[in-house]
């Protein structure tokens, strides 16, 4: 189990990421469009006064049962150690324990 910490400051950053991903979006495209340098220059410092976490790459992929941020599977949303776990009780349909 993650920190609750850890949890915690995901959450407030997806909580960011989710109130200002219009207003970055906006001015990215209106960035691109513009064709004056002093005036990209004043939309990217606009850009920079947003807060760090307010950008989406600063999300990271949680497992949703244990909080865990590496290894996680896309397909399920869960780390290695669930996903094994799972599987081996036959809760994930389609995934079968191989053996050699």
């Amino acid at each position: 189990m993650a920190k609750a910490g850890v949890i915690k400051r995901q959450l407030r950053r997806e909580n960011l990421v989710r109130r200002y991903s219009e207003l970055r979006q906006q001015l990215k495209n209106e960035l691109k469009k513009e064709s004056s340098f002093r005036a990209k220059m004043e939309l990217h410092i606009k850009l920079q006064k947003l807060p760090k976490d307010s950008s989406k790459v600063r999300l990271k992929n949680r497992c949703w049962k244990t909080g865990r941020g590496k290894s996680v599977f896309r397909d399920f949303g869960l780390c290695r150690n669930v996903v094994r776990e799972m599987a081996n009780q036959g809760l994930l349909p389609g995934v079968v324990k191989s053996s050699w």
